[in-house]
């Protein structure tokens, strides 16, 4: 541990923090340290998955449905009337999500066993086709055997303690979103509060909120979009369940860049059963055409454009927060980035450079106006505290 030479100063900044040499280490051992925090942090965060998805879930459905509560005390309704209609608002969305994939499900328990037949027929033939490459009976016959109805029966039991789970986190949830809808009431106070003291952290939580809304509306269309034009062709195509299958593609649509190839596998594979390879090759060949282009190459456009996180960025939040908070925090990887974002990287002007990695566009070196007095990194923090106090009042304002 090192010190500066110079003598110490109780000089202090316009929030009364000290502005005089501090204490300073390495940078490798700062990294390593940081590395060892972020560790720990990560095991902490996918021991409380269970608990952490589904609050940040809610979170993330108040922030969306917020500006109904603010346009319609704008238009004169009071407090607790604009508060019981973002509720409202709320719970119907989550009821329907709920309810469409609950009706899937079902469709998909009763339909499937009327393929039983088509799938012997296939296996069969799939096992003659591998005899033809060389592999003997006896190793076809262990792989049956490895598909017993014992296992069966415990992949059915896994899944039915997993939607009792399910059924318990959405009590859960439907509470905690009556909770944050009652608390937006006071959010602009708060955050009005926070911007006089550290105008920094309530812009950069405001620019979380105003990301987040985005990229929810921009996923949202385009999945809508997708959901139709899937449904449309599988309908055309004489696929069984192609509603089932544009609820599934909607919701995958929240998956960033893969959330294509997740959709494909089950119309795929009942396309050969109902049809055989040459139905299953259509049916991948129009999705590569309308999900692949829409999810892949034109939506990450949009979303890198309303966020502001490069298509890399996305794809690697994915994996990374789908290992720490599975299938959900595939769902939210994206808002999950945005906030570690905000507290990360947004509040602090020395991490800046990150910023420019991350981002989807790097921004241009803006101007000192005062090089004189502000050079340097004083001056590029002096610019960041402007730019950010006036976000930050700008939104509390409006």
């Amino acid at each position: 541990m090192t010190t500066s030479d110079s003598p110490p100063s109780h000089a202090a900044d316009r929030n009364g923090r000290p502005s005089g040499p501090q204490l300073s280490l390495p940078r490798g051992l700062v990294v390593l340290l940081g590395m060892a925090a972020t560790v720990v942090a990560a095991a902490g965060v996918r021991s409380m998955a269970w608990f952490i998805g589904p609050v940040f879930l809610a979170l993330v459905l108040v922030i969306a449905l917020a500006p109904v509560h603010s346009r319609l005390r704008g238009r004169g309704w009071p407090g607790w009337a604009a508060t019981l209609a973002l509720a409202a608002a709320v719970y119907a969305a989550v009821l329907s999500i709920a309810l469409c994939v609950i009706v899937s499900v079902a469709q998909l328990a009763t339909t499937l066993p009327q393929y039983a037949a088509q799938s012997r027929e296939l296996v069969a033939s799939l096992s003659s086709v591998l005899t033809r490459f060389g592999v003997g009976p006896e190793e076809l016959r262990q792989v049956a055997q490895s598909l017993d109805l014992g296992k069966l029966v415990q992949v059915v039991g896994t899944v039915l303690a997993d939607v009792a789970g399910l059924a318990s986190n959405l009590i859960f949830l439907l509470t905690l979103l009556l909770f944050l809808s009652v608390e937006t009431v006071t959010v602009g106070k708060r955050v009005g509060r926070i911007a006089a003291d550290r105008p920094e952290v309530a812009g950069a939580l405001l620019g979380f909120a105003r990301n987040t809304r985005q990229y929810l509306l921009v996923s949202t269309v385009f999945g809508l979009i997708v959901a139709a034009l899937d449904t449309i062709a599988l309908l055309a195509l004489g696929v069984p369940l192609a509603v089932t299958w544009g609820v599934l593609a909607f919701v995958t649509n929240y998956i960033p860049n893969v959330g294509f190839l997740i959709g494909v596998v089950p119309p795929a594979l009942l396309a050969l059963l109902t049809g055989g390879p040459t139905l299953m090759l259509i049916v991948i060949g129009v999705y590569c055409v309308l999900n692949f282009v829409v999810q892949s190459l034109i939506q990450p456009r949009f979303v890198g454009d309303a966020v502001g996180l490069s298509v890399t960025v996305t794809f690697l939040s994915l994996v990374f927060w789908a290992w720490l908070l599975g299938p959900l925090g595939a769902v939210l990887a994206i808002p999950l980035t945005l906030l570690a974002k905000a507290l990360l990287v947004d509040i602090d002007p020395r991490a800046q450079w990150a910023d420019a990695l991350l981002s989807q566009q790097a921004p241009d070196p803006e101007p000192d106006p005062d090089p004189d007095h502000n050079g340097g990194s004083a001056g590029a923090s002096a610019r960041w505290r402007r730019r950010r106090r006036a976000k930050s009042d700008d939104v509390v304002e409006a």
